[in-house]
């Protein structure tokens, strides 16, 4: 039987973890299309990897109680990869689409790039806030689909770079993290850039450019600062193939997709 999954972040979870409540948004689908009612049980996910077995006991207007029966396994395991995509921002439906199928691979941050050659440039914070309110939600709701208890990081729209340094602060040792520059130009084959890395990296960031490709400071500066730089192919790709692809060709890599 498919398990009936809603959302609830760790901070509306009581702390003995006995108890829990879904916000107005889950409470709605369970109520309205589901059709729930208080005694039925669900599966609860908190969007950092755990996932709990519930029980319905009251249904509100905004919210609904639940008692936690036990922890549970998620359907679906995390990769072991630790992989942050980052990527220049693309128009609505492409960027939007790129958060669904990443997040369906299973990244675990998706960083949003301010590119030289961007397709969009966000006009105001306000703008920015609010497309990330929406990745998130497409995040979110494409971790619920395909069985994930982890929800990906969707960072604020970062600058070119700003994103050199995240990489080195984030990570107990710089050495072992893979960094890797996609580009139509002037880089080595996936195997070759990888192939010091025989055992897991502890995390790879992976940059993805836009339809207009890098330009060629973005690609000297990457270089300069020991990214390498990859080229897929003979063929040119969209921005969003091209996300699509290096995420499937990391995580059967490095990952769990065989």
């Amino acid at each position: 039987m498919t398990r009936r999954r809603f959302y609830a972040p760790p901070a509306d979870f009581a702390p003995d973890e006995k108890s829990a409540t879904l916000g107005t948004e889950e409470t709605r689908h369970l109520r309205d299309v589901l059709r729930l009612r208080s005694g039925e049980e669900i599966y609860v996910f908190d969007g950092a990897g755990r996932e709990f077995h519930c029980a319905v006991e009251t249904i509100a207007r905004d919210s609904t109680a639940l008692r936690v029966i036990s922890e549970v396994e998620p359907t679906r395991p995390e990769s072991p990869l630790d992989l942050t995509l980052a990527i220049a921002l693309l128009k609505h439906e492409k960027f939007d689409l790129v958060i669904q199928k990443l997040t369906e691979l299973g990244v675990k941050s998706i960083a949003p790039l301010d590119t030289e050659r961007a397709e969009v440039r966000l006009k105001e914070n306000h703008d920015a806030q609010k497309r990330v309110t929406r990745w998130r939600r497409i995040a979110l709701e494409a971790a619920k689909q395909t069985g994930r208890a982890f929800v990906p990081e969707i960072l604020p729209p970062l600058s070119f770079s700003v994103l050199f340094e995240r990489p080195t602060e984030e990570s107990t040792s710089a050495d072992s993290v893979l960094r890797l520059m996609f580009a139509e130009r002037a880089g080595t084959s996936l195997a070759e850039a990888t192939r010091s890395f025989a055992e897991q990296p502890t995390g790879i960031v992976a940059l993805v450019g836009p339809e207009g490709g890098w330009s060629d400071e973005e690609i000297e500066l990457a270089r300069e600062r020991g990214w390498k730089i990859v080229t897929l192919g003979g063929r040119t790709l969209r921005a969003e193939t091209a996300a699509i692809v290096v995420t499937s060709l990391l995580q059967h890599r490095f990952g769990d997709l065989a």
